[in-house]
């Protein structure tokens, strides 16, 4: 069964744009792993701060790979205080 991921990602004060620009550098070499089914990054609308990307995966093992890639690792380290809140869901569709 597919494993969705809602990650939640809210930005320091005074960080979004930076943030977004960092977030937006994950999403091509992401698609390109393996078992990467969708991987979308939204901004919302009236807070520019905050952040989502859903993700499907094919299973959760090929998820838990793609969080020791070094992009993420490296994206951890660039971006340490420029993230308030982050939130991670793993989901499964019902409907």
């Amino acid at each position: 069964m597919p494993l969705i991921i809602l990650a939640q990602i809210t930005a320091a004060p005074g960080k979004e744009e930076f943030l977004q620009g960092e977030l937006e550098k994950l999403v091509a070499p992401t698609r390109a792993e393996e078992g990467c089914v969708q991987y979308d990054l939204h901004r919302d609308n009236g807070n520019p701060g905050f952040f989502v990307f859903y993700e499907i995966w094919e299973n959760r093992e090929l998820w838990q790979a793609h969080m020791n890639q070094p992009h993420l690792e490296a994206f951890r380290a660039v971006t340490e205080g420029a993230v308030a809140e982050f939130q991670l869901n793993e989901m499964s569709k019902i409907a």
